[in-house]
């Protein structure tokens, strides 16, 4: 029989990476908030690779501690090895990647979560979300029958909601690393109107380390000094702990694979969801990829206190006793020992495009999805979307406008437009690619283009502001410094110059013209420039990305302009556009559908034509003309 338990401003939905910080985020901005887990041992669990980051999600990761959310600070606290990737192309797509102590990461984020005010934190399932009589958001209910009423509800739910895991012909209703699934809750969401469908991901085997044998091995140092993740974090405290390790399929490999590819519920039908196209299994790759005579993986620590070493590159669900003679098959692996089993996962979430840009659902005011649940995959992406639901949902309650973030301002921006705007077919995965504003949107630059929006939202401390303004104080004054500096000709200057391979100078030259050149950075220039201030690294790498590439920050500067003279030009909500004529059916369906806030939006719209476009404009125009005439 149902009980009343509690009332609370904002119930959160599960305790993974996206639901921690939409819990946290709505406390730490006033409302009472609580949050419900399967397991309190799974909270911020790391069931996949236990690591941060990585190309476009390290950029998620520093746009969510400059909103001021958690995960970058979890990542620096618990960090094994840091390393910078993509060091040898463009700052654009620089990104961080840090592994991590699972074990570690989880007692830290449980820890911060515990300790939050406003927060309170409780294993239960929930089984059941309710409304009102206007079909509003009121309660959740558990498996227990406690009834918790609650003004807004997030669903962070991850892999757990319908949860089915594989390993070849086995098959299991589980949760991640055989947890328990969340198993009722679909045909309430489904009850409520929302449209779910399977999707899957998967995951390697864990092997121990001391069936391995390194010397056969590609050894992967850290960066050193370390870059950390979190604006807050001071880099002298941060130090390598470890080493990871890499190697290669092989023919012998791909043979074991194609003898027992029909044993794959991948490939014998017994998978419904679609899996990540970007991170597929190893048998995946060995039928997709079959000109290729090897593929790479990586061996990686699951922490200090623990044997287990975790095989990135080799998700499989193929039959426990297949990937261990498939793994053997492989030099270092020779006698290796399975701890866990790879496995695959199939899982219930939702189109993304039944939600608006706030992450609210369309069907239900009140409701909010985010992470996996709204197709997405990764750590970083669902930390991401959780920010910004506990943001707005926390300033829906308080009655205050809701946060959307533009494609120009960040990677959640993107992340989310491709989601609500574009949808997915498959897992959604972040990268540099999907943002056509990939120069603006560098990592560096993380705390300029979002930490005001943080400390306006409520986020980001004082101390925390005071911090970031004296460091823009003393970027501007640098770069107004080098602009007006001229460095004289010498021959030790020429003689620097030849060595980076650019041409020697018959005189004087301003600092910052100099440093345009590809080969001459900021440190290069240290013995020619007596009166340079002493600077934090940080501040140094955007004086010289900012000089570096003025000219091409400018011009994708003239992109953003036009873009928001689309953003700016509004289109009705809750509007039919079947009475406007000269819109393909197509653009009609997906523009129902979406119900863009904007042009600029309708122009994103997978199956909107620029002749659509056109036509909206023309449309758009004559009403308002027909408005100024009335």
């Amino acid at each position: 029989m149902d009980y009343f338990a509690g009332e609370y401003d904002v119930a959160v939905i599960g305790g993974g990476h996206a639901g921690a910080e939409a819990a946290l985020a709505a406390a730490r901005l006033g409302c009472s908030a609580i949050l419900f887990t399967i397991s309190l041992d799974a909270i911020g669990n790391l069931p996949c690779n236990p690591a941060i980051g990585g190309t476009a999600k390290g950029h998620l990761v520093r746009e969510i501690d400059a909103l001021g959310g958690e995960m970058a600070r979890a990542a620096d606290a618990t960090m094994l090895q840091s390393r910078m990737l993509n060091l040898g192309k463009g700052p654009a797509v620089h990104s961080l990647r840090t592994q991590n102590d699972r074990a570690a990461y989880h007692i830290y984020m449980k820890r911060v979560l515990e300790r939050q005010p406003n927060l309170d934190v409780k294993q239960a399932e929930i089984t059941e979300v309710r409304v009102d009589e206007k079909g509003h958001v009121n309660a959740v209910v558990t498996a227990m029958g406690a009834v918790f009423g609650a003004k807004k509800v997030i669903i962070a739910t991850g892999t757990y909601l319908g949860g089915k895991i594989f390993v070849g012909e086995y098959c299991e209703e589980s949760g991640p690393d055989g947890t328990h699934p969340a198993k009722q809750l679909t045909a309430s969401l489904r009850g409520l109107g929302l449209e779910l469908r399977r999707f899957k991901t998967g995951t390697p085997a864990r092997v121990q380390r001391g069936s391995i044998n390194f010397a056969e091995l590609e050894v992967q140092p850290g960066d050193e000094p370390v870059v950390p993740f979190s604006f807050d974090t001071d880099p002298a405290t941060l130090k390598n702990k470890v080493v990871c390790h890499s190697n290669y399929t092989n023919a012998d490999t791909h043979r074991v694979i194609m003898e027992n590819i029909h044993r794959s519920p991948l490939y014998g039908g017994a998978i419904e969801g679609i899996g990540p196209r970007y991170c597929p299994s190893i048998e995946d790759k060995v039928v997709r990829f079959s000109d290729k005579p090897r593929h790479q993986f990586f061996i990686e620590p699951m922490g200090m206190d623990t044997e287990e070493m975790y095989l990135q590159g080799l998700s499989s669900s193929l039959p426990e006793e297949v990937q261990l003679k498939l793994y053997r098959t492989i030099k270092g692996l020779e006698n290796v020992k399975i701890m866990r089993s790879a496995y695959a996962i199939e899982y219930d979430c939702i189109d993304p495009t039944c939600l608006w840009p706030t992450l609210e659902t369309k069907a239900v005011p009140g409701l909010y999805g985010t992470g996996q649940f709204n197709g997405t995959s990764g750590y970083e992406e669902a930390a991401a979307q959780g920010l910004l639901a506990g943001i707005n949902a926390a300033r829906a309650v308080q009655g205050k406008e809701p946060i959307t973030l533009e494609r120009s301002s960040s990677y959640i921006g993107t992340l989310v437009d491709d989601l609500v705007t574009k949808g997915c077919l498959d897992p959604y995965r972040m990268m540099t690619s999907r943002s056509e504003y990939r120069l603006l949107l560098r990592h560096d630059n993380a705390d300029v283009r979002l930490t005001p929006l943080g400390h306006e939202i409520g986020l980001i401390s004082e101390a925390r502001w005071k911090k970031f303004q004296t460091q823009q104080e003393e970027k501007r004054a640098e770069i107004d410094r080098l602009e007006k500096l001229t460095i004289p000709g010498s021959d030790e200057l020429n003689a620097l110059l030849e060595r980076l391979g650019t041409t020697p100078l018959n005189g004087g030259i301003r600092a910052a013209e100099l440093m345009r050149r590809p080969q001459v950075g900021y440190a290069d220039l240290a013995p020619f420039d007596p009166q340079r201030p002493a600077l934090d690294p940080h501040v140094v790498e955007q004086v010289e990305i900012e000089i570096k590439y003025a000219g091409y920050i400018k011009k994708q500067e003239a992109q953003v302009a036009e873009m928001h003279r689309l953003e700016g030009t509004p289109l009705p909500a809750g509007f039919d556009y079947k009475t406007i004529s000269g819109l393909r059916l197509e653009a009609i369906e997906k523009l129902n559908r979406i119900q863009p806030a904007n042009l600029g939006q309708a122009s994103r719209i997978s199956g909107v034509s620029p002749a659509d476009i056109g036509v909206l404009h023309i449309w758009l125009t004559a009403q308002r003309r027909a408005e100024k005439h009335n």
